[in-house]
């Protein structure tokens, strides 16, 4: 395959990666939030496992804080209280930049497979988790979230190299 047909599907396919993981994401997680426990109360693993003081209608966000940040008047506590599954505002308050940090997770997952460095998904991996470390232990939505698009960003943009690869040897 010529260099310049080489290029053209290397920058095709880091383009694939980093825009068409977006609606793959949402999708996965869309469907992650109707799974099958979706009408039981969950847990709250900060207070011993127990059950939250109200259990939701199936198809709403359900909301466990922690007993001082529930507020009198009924309004909704901090996004840092909320447990709201994987689709909730909660989770997707504490994990703001998501949308930016799963293209540049596609590109760079994509880009070491392309180049035949796979050892630097587990870098990629590895300072993504750390870097939002901190959010994920105060929220278990957001932990649910941040596993369920990670997974799923990591499979697209896997499927999406490895493709280019095999179509540039396959030409080659």
């Amino acid at each position: 395959m010529s260099a310049p047909l080489v290029a053209v599907v290397v920058v095709a396919a880091l383009t694939l990666s980093a825009v068409g993981g977006w609606p793959v994401v949402s999708l996965v997680l869309r469907l992650a939030s109707r799974s099958s426990d979706a009408g039981r109360p969950r847990r709250d693993p900060r207070h011993g496992g127990a059950h939250a003081a109200e259990t939701p209608a199936a198809g709403t966000a359900e909301v466990v804080a922690a007993p001082e940040t529930v507020v009198a008047d009924g309004s909704r506590p901090s996004p840092l209280a909320v447990s709201d599954g994987p689709e909730g505002e909660g989770a997707q308050a504490v994990l703001r930049g998501g949308t930016w940090v799963g293209i540049l997770e596609r590109l760079a997952v994509t880009g070491c497979l392309l180049v035949g460095e796979s050892g630097g998904i587990a870098v990629v991996v590895a300072v993504k988790g750390l870097g939002r470390y901190p959010e994920l232990r105060e929220n278990p939505g957001a932990s649910e979230r941040f596993v369920i698009g990670t997974l799923a960003s990591l499979v697209w943009s896997a499927l999406v190299g490895f493709g280019a690869v095999a179509l540039i040897a396959a030409f080659g």
